[in-house]
């Protein structure tokens, strides 16, 4: 804490009001895999520190990665210009003090996380994926780190994380591909060998696809396929987006559909859990929408002082954000439907209409026919193109067993079940 003291101590003499400083130590393993092999290995080293500085409602964010006198004099004086001429943010509402409980976070931390060699995980992932498959490529990560928080209101606090993260995909032949993703904090929760032999499963399954054809189906979608579209409801839960006019729940009155939505800063070994937000304010659990009925929306201290709300524990102290995104409902068998489509994956999740929800996908790797409850014939060159709050109206059941998914698409950790989705518009993509 000694330089986030000496950085607190010049810019409280140089008039800053509020200050919330971050200092991150983060250390990175990473192996890329290239045709079955580690091509790949990284090791880094990270250390820098987020400075948050309010003067007379005059706000900044920067970060400083050097830690010696004259750069945080340099950076002091730079933030105080940079204060004098900006103008004032009439809505701001000062960080909390420090009169706060904190909660504990299960399974976030793991020693045995520092000690286990990457190599070997990888490896037995990539040679489950190969029983049923020709090629395997993708990416391991493991990370060990630490955050320290002191603010200008007397809060100091540390919080200490480790993850684990694999990225697989299987390919039995060019066209015929399957992807996995595992994510944890803690070694006993993170299973490579089942990633890999999911992934090529569903490869050795997508061989000699037949040509969709567009319509209205019963969608089940995998985890890992409903990821970006869950990541995307969990972006429009911030008053932030609200606000902005970029969110598709704002003016939401009507039940929306037959699920819940909860925000779980401090979820036993959620991707992102921790104790603290960027505020220094205690995490929490929040429920959004509860059995479909829209009941808050994401907040940090100004926004809620804002709408005469409680803090969520979801700054962003500029925007709130969330943390862990979980979507539940009546669980049973989503795959008992007398017709449908599977979707393991998808990719290019844009929005036409981030007000209304217009929103197209493109399934990727293993697509399949589902035919009396059954998968069945893999099929290919399909889109969705549809309406989130469709989608969200249309849940029908979800599998009874969760995952923790995070990837390209779905930064934002979530945990989903696979779900059945009636009615989704299934389009051909376009040239």
């Amino acid at each position: 804490m000694e330089i986030l003291y000496k950085l607190k101590k010049e810019l409280l003499k140089k008039g800053v009001n509020d200050l919330v400083l971050t200092q991150n130590e983060v250390q990175e393993s990473n192996l890329k895999i290239v045709d079955n092999k580690i091509i790949k290995t990284e090791t880094s080293s990270l250390t820098d520190i987020d400075i948050f500085a309010e003067k007379d409602k005059k706000l900044i964010t920067t970060a400083i990665k050097d830690f010696d006198d004259n750069s945080i004099k340099e950076v002091t004086n730079k933030i105080i210009e940079f204060l004098n001429h900006s103008q004032p943010n009439i809505h701001y509402v000062r960080i909390p003090d420090k009169n706060l409980k904190y909660p504990k976070i299960e399974d976030g931390f793991d020693t045995k996380v520092k000690e286990i060699d990457g190599v070997d995980l990888t490896e037995s992932a990539i040679n489950a994926a190969l029983k049923n498959s020709e090629r395997t490529a993708g990416f391991f990560q493991k990370a060990v780190g630490k955050t320290k928080i002191l603010t200008s209101t007397g809060i100091e606090k540390e919080d200490e994380f480790t993850s684990l993260y694999l990225s697989l995909r299987a390919f039995k032949t060019k066209q015929a591909s399957g992807h996995q993703t595992a994510s944890s904090r803690i070694l006993s929760k993170f299973n490579a060998e089942k990633t890999g032999q999911k992934a090529g499963e569903i490869a050795s399954m997508a061989l000699s696809p037949i040509e969709g054809k567009p319509g209205k189906y019963n969608i089940v979608f995998s985890p890992l396929a409903f990821a970006p579209i869950l990541n995307s409801i969990g972006d429009a839960a911030s008053i932030f987006a609200v606000e902005s006019g970029m969110s598709f729940l704002a003016n939401q009155k009507k039940k929306l559909g037959n699920f819940s939505l909860i925000d779980n800063g401090i979820l036993s070994n959620g991707m992102n859990s921790s104790v603290y937000d960027e505020e220094g304010h205690p995490k929490q659990k929040t429920i959004v929408i509860d059995n479909g009925k829209l009941k808050t929306f994401l907040h940090n201290t100004s926004t809620a002082d804002r709408y005469k709300v409680d803090s969520t524990g979801n700054a962003g102290i500029i925007s709130p954000d969330p943390t862990n995104i979980i979507i539940e409902g009546e669980t049973g068998d989503p795959f008992d439907i007398k017709t449908g489509i599977y979707l393991t994956n998808v990719w290019y999740t844009r929005f036409q209409n981030y007000a209304t929800g217009d929103f197209s996908t493109i399934p990727r790797d293993g697509m399949f026919l589902i035919k009396n409850g059954k998968i069945d014939q893999p099929i290919q060159n399909l889109r969705i193109s549809d309406n989130v709050l469709n989608l969200l109206k249309n849940i029908q059941v979800f599998g009874k067993d969760k995952e923790q998914i995070t990837s390209w698409e779905a930064s934002t950790p979530v945990i989903t079940a696979p779900v059945l989705i009636k009615k989704v518009n299934i389009t051909k993509p376009t040239s």
